[in-house]
């Protein structure tokens, strides 16, 4: 699986539009053996589903499921019926996410804010990982991958995305012990990647500006470079470059010094006051 997904079964998690649906695309023209698309809205997932039948011609067969992620036993119940109808992934690609509120964290809601939050981008990669991950580990003779899509703003504080933040550095956190534990127990062939990217163009983060040096990153430059770390087993990568620099100022910089340079001097604890996200 170095250089294709030729021959191989993907499942991507919110499938439906952005770089979910870009990920398909690519499998399928990769002719993978069998592309499986969750996403919990419906209509965008047909015409997904009917867009990647035309290209494929039947040469990859293409499934959909109707997925709600913050739900554990739709999680569940939907898994059992992948491994049943097409078996189980070698490719696992856990892209959806959610950005919930635009205020301080005082003026969001538990209920709406910070439970779905935690549940979609924190939780639900473990849930569908843990589903999955026992069919990789037994098909030894199978290179799989697991790639998780986290963010920048797991790695450093960032003012009116608290909530979010928690939950792509929770991400990160798993998604990386989870890659250290499979080299430990030698099941080599599960490679994880953890990608931690800054604001990406596809309208989740509509009205963010892009701090100094991270400049809002076009999903196609996205995919491709995911695509490329995801079949060569890379454990991280960081977009843009200024993502990995932050990481390590953060490490090296007393607090309030890094608030001022990094957080102040880049623009990044400023970088959220005009978010607007999807309308």
């Amino acid at each position: 699986m170095t250089r294709t997904v030729r021959g191989a079964g993907l499942l991507i998690t919110g499938a439906a539009g952005g770089m979910g649906r870009m990920y398909a695309q690519r499998a399928v023209a990769e002719r993978a053996a069998s592309v499986t698309l969750w996403d919990r809205d419906a209509s965008a997932l047909a015409r997904t589903v009917d867009e990647l039948g035309t290209v494929s011609q039947g040469r990859t067969r293409i499934h959909s499921y109707v997925v709600d992620l913050a739900d554990l036993g739709s999680i569940a119940k939907h898994a059992q019926k992948v491994r049943r109808e097409v078996g189980n992934p070698d490719v696992l690609i856990n892209n959806a996410g959610i950005v919930r509120g635009n205020g301080y964290f005082w003026q969001t809601d538990n209920g709406d804010d910070t439970r779905p939050t935690m549940q979609v981008n924190a939780l639900a990669p473990m849930y569908v990982t843990r589903e999955f991950l026992p069919g990789m580990i037994a098909n030894s003779y199978r290179p799989a991958r697991i790639v998780n899509i986290a963010s920048a703003a797991g790695t450093i504080a960032n003012p009116r995305m608290a909530t979010y933040a928690a939950s792509k550095a929770a991400l990160i956190g798993w998604s990386d012990s989870l890659r250290v534990e499979l080299e430990q127990a030698d099941h080599t062939n599960v490679k994880v990647t953890t990608v931690t990217p800054s604001y990406v163009s596809t309208g989740m983060f509509s009205g963010a500006r892009g701090p100094a040096l991270a400049p809002v990153l076009e999903p196609g430059f996205v995919v491709e470079r995911v695509w490329r770390a995801m079949l060569a087993g890379k454990p991280l990568l960081e977009l843009p470059w200024s993502v990995g620099l932050s990481r390590a100022l953060r490490g090296l910089l007393p607090t309030r010094v890094f608030d001022r340079v990094v957080g102040d001097g880049f623009g990044v604890y400023r970088s959220m006051e005009r978010f607007t996200g999807r309308r």
